[in-house]
């Protein structure tokens, strides 16, 4: 980490959700490259997630990095669950999030107790159907933090 840009990285939490390791068969045998998906988070409703690629695994985990800091988006919290239940689907990862009571903490595995702990929400119930491709369940659990919506929200679009 560099000095210069320390204080703007210190409130940013950075998890790597897994790292693929992919092989390409050459004439001198195989040839090795790397993909990881990487969730970033302010712990205070913000959150974004990356993919990256390439030949070796710092870089790729680099790379969805920088991807997941620029697609940050805001999430809708109360206190410190979430206003209401919520599906989302993504290809064949499906996920059901409901609130909780406080004191609860995260109940949610693989890619998805990743997404929420670095958005911040401490009192969840997740539960991912579907596929188990961690991808997918990212993204999943992406599109149903996006739907969520405040009391506030929903009474200004009535």
């Amino acid at each position: 980490m560099r000095r210069e840009d320390s204080p703007v990285q210190s409130d940013l939490e950075e998890k790597v959700v897994f790292v693929n390791r992919c092989a390409k068969v050459v004439k001198g045998g195989r040839r090795f490259s790397f993909s990881a998906v990487v969730v970033v988070g302010d712990r205070n409703g913000r959150v974004g997630y990356g993919f990256g690629k390439a030949n070796e695994v710092s870089d790729a985990i680099r790379k969805g990095t920088d991807s997941a800091k620029k697609a940050m988006i805001p999430i809708t919290m109360k206190d410190r669950s979430i206003p209401h239940a919520v599906t989302a689907k993504h290809s064949g990862g499906r996920v059901l999030l409901r609130p909780a009571s406080r004191g609860t903490g995260v109940i949610a595995g693989g890619g998805m107790r990743a997404v929420l702990e670095a958005a911040g929400i401490q009192d969840v119930l997740g539960k991912s159907l579907g596929s188990s491709n961690r991808l997918n369940v990212v993204k999943a659990s992406f599109k149903a933090l996006s739907q969520l919506r405040s009391k506030e929200q929903i009474a200004a679009l009535r």
